[in-house]
């Protein structure tokens, strides 16, 4: 028989990260993960496609003014673009953030994970971070990446100067559509060890509540009860946003505080479902 090596206790030799910034680890591992993934990194590029479209358009536009006729560019394009991102919001946070709590918990990994010197926010921190990257690489960048090539395009800077709004109405919808998303799915996750139970549950809120909401439109006539839909509330703050006329007759203030009100509770659900196995002495 082979002789048993000492396996006694050894002193860590390795690098200790200062506490508080461990969650960089959990995300680079999250974020690493989904870039090894084809059909993952196929749904990135299907995203762009849009981003594509209206390049083109910004070019035609510049070389052939004529065509600002038909293909205007203004203030409304850019927020036509983040609508047309929402699909690609919407697979991306199922495919991203299904799993990001429900494996670690189908495995028992969140045991070992808040065992070691890992604070609990750390943990969500780190799980949040990976969904927030992703969905800011299909809403904000390529968004202003379109602005950066309009300028670019027409050589001059007189719709950015006449659109002032246009930057911080860009890059603040872009993250209230990506915080709600990201904040609701990460709470969905926790509820279960299942992803596909999780996938369900996102994709039923969503159309549930917009379904609610166009029956109980259809009875009332009256759009005033458009606060009940998830996506209807985000539309509703977002084209405030652009200046745009409300499309729903809830008010602007009923429809972001509902969206406030969707992150907190999903904030309470992180609390309470992420913690380690209590100890009873």
């Amino acid at each position: 028989m082979s002789p048993i090596h000492d396996q006694s206790y050894r002193r860590y030799n390795g690098t200790r990260l200062p506490v508080g910034r461990n969650w960089g680890v959990i995300a680079r591992h999250g974020i690493r993960s989904m870039v090894e993934k084809r059909p993952f990194l196929a749904l990135m590029l299907f995203a762009w496609i849009p981003f594509i479209v209206r390049l083109v358009q910004l070019y035609i536009v510049a070389n052939y003014p004529q065509a600002g006729a038909i293909i205007a560019v203004n203030p409304a394009m850019f927020r036509e673009f983040l609508d047309q991102q929402g699909v690609f919001v919407f697979f991306t946070t199922i495919y991203v953030g299904a799993g990001l709590i429900a494996a670690d918990r189908r495995a028992n990994a969140l045991q070992i994970y808040l065992a070691k010197p890992l604070l609990r926010m750390e943990y969500i921190g780190g799980k949040l971070l990976v969904l927030v990257s992703f969905l800011l690489a299909v809403t904000l960048l390529p968004a202003l990446l379109l602005i950066l090539m309009q300028v670019a395009f027409s050589g001059t800077l007189e719709f950015v100067r006449n659109n002032v709004f246009v930057i911080p109405a860009v890059v603040l919808a872009c993250f209230v559509q990506v915080i709600v998303a990201s904040f609701t799915m990460l709470a969905l996750s926790a509820l279960s060890k299942s992803t596909r139970y999780v996938s369900l549950l996102y994709t039923g809120a969503i159309f549930f509540t917009e379904a609610l909401f166009n029956t109980l439109r259809v009875i009332t006539g009256s759009t005033r009860v458009a606060w009940i839909s998830i996506t209807a509330n985000m539309q509703q703050v977002i084209d405030a946003m652009f200046r745009m006329p409300a499309r729903y007759e809830t008010p602007v203030l009923v429809s972001a505080l509902v969206l406030l009100a969707l992150v907190a509770l999903s904030i309470s659900v992180l609390e309470r479902r992420v913690k380690g196995v209590e100890v009873v002495s």
